[in-house]
């Protein structure tokens, strides 16, 4: 049993800890007799780690860090949620919190000692240098927020195409187990299917999707056909998949988002009646879905692609839409202080924008108002985190 007196343990209390042979029976024994103990209860999801936030040793961001860490399926999600948990983003948030405070105290000098000879005039245009500072800087953690949420969701990458064309068949050769049904039969896929994917450390959402027959009056293989093409246009990628030994109208992909990189995908080739030499164009695969005749080019190709989107030279400061919303209030907030000084609408109005955006900078880290998400976030967590 170890002892950590508080307040420099990891909740700020007194905390005992027992290291004991890791056997569930062992384990669900010694929790058993704790138990009978009286004031003796198991640990609430999440509380663990709302004590130690309460208790000041983490921020808000931390604790979003760290739930992501629990979560974390790859090592690139590791490495940002660490980065998070460490104080990537909450120490950037300190170091502007104290410039506003700093921006405001002159502001508000100028209001509440301007009838003072030893204070200097101007001061507003001072503040205003150290705002812009910091909302450049702001605005650049923005800019790379849609990378470090695609980086904790993970990419998207829809297998889409005409019915029987072998989309399922590869998403189980991808996820290397029997993720989908495969049949001989077209329409087989009515709904989407969803397989997570760890591709050398990077995040990937496979979606198999319903195949496209437009002349169908089924309702529910038109209402698959529906739910493919809402899955495509959301998707990073769009592997479209037809039969080898298939041309013409099944070769056309349907209207998709111009956001989505689209490849083509012929699968089948082993069926064909005169062998193809298996060579790959950036966005053009020739593979067999059966046997795996060139799915490991496909699979190297989408390894690079997923390289591409999450590398960069400097770790993502935001990676919730939550943090991210906050800065956009803050970001705000500075706009309207910076347009009041601009406009010389009045020094109070430019310490109101300021104070704006420090309550702003207090929401997301935690400090002030933030029962509201308190609840969301500490459920994420498992018991006894």
């Amino acid at each position: 049993m170890l002892w950590f007196p508080g307040p420099k343990s990891e909740t700020g209390e007194d905390l005992a800890e027992l290291q004991i042979h890791g056997g569930r029976a062992v384990i669900a024994a010694v929790l058993k007799a704790l138990g009978e103990l009286p004031g003796f209860r198991l640990a609430e999801p999440g509380e663990f780690t709302r004590r130690a936030f309460e208790a000041g040793r983490l921020d808000l961001t931390a604790v979003e860090g760290l739930a992501d860490l629990v979560g974390a399926e790859t090592e690139a999600q590791r490495r940002q949620a660490l980065g998070q948990l460490r104080g990537l983003l909450g120490g950037k948030a300190e170091d502007w919190r104290e410039k506003l405070i700093e921006a405001l105290a002159l502001v508000e000098a100028g209001i509440d000692f301007s009838d003072e000879g030893d204070v200097p005039r101007e001061l507003v245009p001072k503040a205003i240098e150290i705002v812009r500072k910091a909302e450049t800087e702001i605005a650049e953690a923005l800019a790379g927020a849609g990378r470090g949420e695609r980086l904790r969701e993970g990419l998207w990458i829809a297998i889409a195409g005409p019915p029987n064309a072998g989309k399922s068949t590869l998403l189980n050769r991808l996820a290397r187990r029997e993720a989908a049904i495969v049949s001989p039969h077209a329409g087989t896929t009515r709904d989407v299917i969803e397989v997570h994917l760890d591709l050398e450390g990077y995040p990937v959402n496979l979606l198999d999707t319903a195949g496209f027959n437009e002349a169908s009056q089924d309702p529910i293989e038109r209402e698959g056909m529906r739910r493919a093409k809402d899955v495509m246009g959301r998707a990073d990628l769009v592997l479209w998949m037809t039969d080898a030994r298939e041309t013409g109208d099944s070769l056309a992909d349907p209207s998709l988002s111009p956001a989505a990189a689209r490849w083509r995908v012929s699968n089948k080739i082993d069926l064909l009646s005169t062998p193809v030499a298996v060579a790959s164009a950036p966005d053009r695969f020739p593979i067999s879905a059966t046997t795996g005749t060139g799915v490991e080019d496909l699979v190297a190709a989408l390894v690079r692609f997923a390289g591409e989107s999450f590398r960069h030279s400097e770790p993502a400061l935001v990676t919730r839409e939550r943090q991210r919303v906050r800065l956009g209030e803050v970001m705000a907030a500075l706009w309207e202080a910076i347009t009041q000084a601009e406009q010389r609408a009045g020094e109070e109005l430019v310490a109101e924008g300021l104070r704006h955006a420090l309550v702003g900078l207090g929401r997301l880290t935690g400090r002030v108002d933030v029962e509201e998400v308190l609840d969301v976030i500490f459920r994420e967590f498992c018991v006894g985190k």
